[in-house]
């Protein structure tokens, strides 16, 4: 009698482990489609960034078909994988904007599951335009900066900075320089390589300025540096030397600013030509002339230096300096070197008593190298 109740609890025990394991064990509900959809951002998400892809990933199944649609009803382009399990936005969204997006998956048991959900994007306290310089297809001189302009100052540099890209076709290295809050800048550390070709990206749209501030569009920029051509001036001599490649091709007579007259002296330093007029006024009330109005006229500073003819002058040219800080050439010659002229070129000055400070446009070629990588607001 015991020997039987102790086999039968013996048996109770077995039973009890069997059904312990069974009861632990999960059961697949066979009514549920097994494809697992993920969408990124998630259905209700607010404050999106707009450059942030939209993504769909399936698992245990493939995308059959998907959409994201603008407030407006326009379709948002954008791409599936190979496989069918991935769909990715191909363009940047609006800003302030709510997207929906809708769509079909097909699980390996053959059930659909359906897409759909919405999400609002980034509103920003402001959009902030820049322009960018040199513009496309333009041909320019070997000491041209690349010129980044803020039509607002801008707080976060270093993200902005990080935004920009310069590629070019002799591998040249340069640095960004803050010259203003709103003005960022490109260079060399030496003048461009003539004939280089230079790719600008300053992919702006969505990045935060800081301050609520937000990039309101990219802009690029493809452009061509030229010949070398570099203006070399020694004020005392009274010639202005124009070289190419390195080699000597023009020799102009010129008067320079007064050399006695300190405010009127042509600056020493690197400038570049920006500007080209064949007549332009030179009046300036301060000096006591008005109605003036030279031919051939290239600028080489905001300062108010300037190359060009001045037959009024001529008994001083290749004589005396007297000009206002100008050189002065003889018609014939301006018009000769106006004509090989190029915005970018670089200017060289040398032999003056005035040195300017590093403030008036385009001024990047008097700072030097180390304090100009110092300007850069990445680290």
């Amino acid at each position: 009698m015991k020997r039987t109740l102790g086999a039968l609890l013996l048996s109770l025990v077995v039973l009890t482990g069997c059904s312990s394991v069974e009861t632990g064990t999960a059961k697949v509900d066979s009514t549920l489609p097994t494809a697992k959809v993920t969408v990124e951002p998630a259905d209700g998400a607010k404050d999106v960034a707009v450059t942030s892809p939209v993504q769909v990933t399936v698992q245990d199944g493939v995308i059959e078909a998907v959409a994201l649609k603008s407030p407006e009803g326009k379709e948002v382009k954008g791409k599936l994988t190979e496989d069918k399990k991935g769909w990715t936005t191909t363009e940047p969204l609006g800003y302030g904007k709510t997207y929906t997006y809708s769509g079909t998956v097909k699980g390996s048991d053959g059930k659909s599951v359906e897409i759909k959900g919405a999400f609002g994007t980034l509103a920003p306290g402001a959009q902030t335009r820049a322009t960018l310089f040199p513009s496309d297809d333009q041909t320019v001189g070997v000491a041209v900066p690349i010129m980044v302009k803020f039509e607002a100052p801008v707080q976060d540099k270093a993200t902005v900075e990080k935004a920009l890209k310069v590629t070019n076709s002799a591998n040249v290295q340069g640095a960004w320089a803050w010259l203003t809050d709103q003005e960022v800048h490109f260079r060399p550390e030496k003048y461009w390589p003539a004939n280089t070709k230079v790719k600008v990206e300053a992919k702006l749209y969505g990045v935060n300025y800081g301050g609520g501030a937000y990039g309101k569009a990219d802009v690029t920029s493809d452009f061509t540096i030229g010949r070398n051509q570099v203006v070399k001036i020694n004020t005392p001599s009274h010639q202005l030397i124009v070289e190419r490649d390195g080699q000597q091709v023009a020799s102009y007579p010129a008067s320079f600013g007064k050399d006695d007259d300190t405010e009127l002296n042509t600056p020493n330093g690197t400038f570049v030509v920006m500007q080209k007029d064949e007549t332009f006024s030179f009046d300036n009330p301060r000096y006591g002339y008005t109605n003036v109005v030279k031919k051939w006229a290239v600028r080489i500073s905001n300062h108010g230096e300037f190359i060009h003819e001045n037959n009024d002058n001529a008994g001083n040219i290749g004589k005396v300096n007297s000009s206002h800080g100008c050189a002065n050439l003889l018609e014939a010659d301006a018009k000769a070197y106006y004509d090989t002229a190029m915005i970018g070129d670089p200017v060289e000055v040398s032999g003056s008593s005035l040195n300017l400070p590093a403030q008036f446009d385009w001024y990047d070629w008097q700072i030097p190298w180390q304090q100009w990588k110092a300007k850069s607001a990445v680290k």
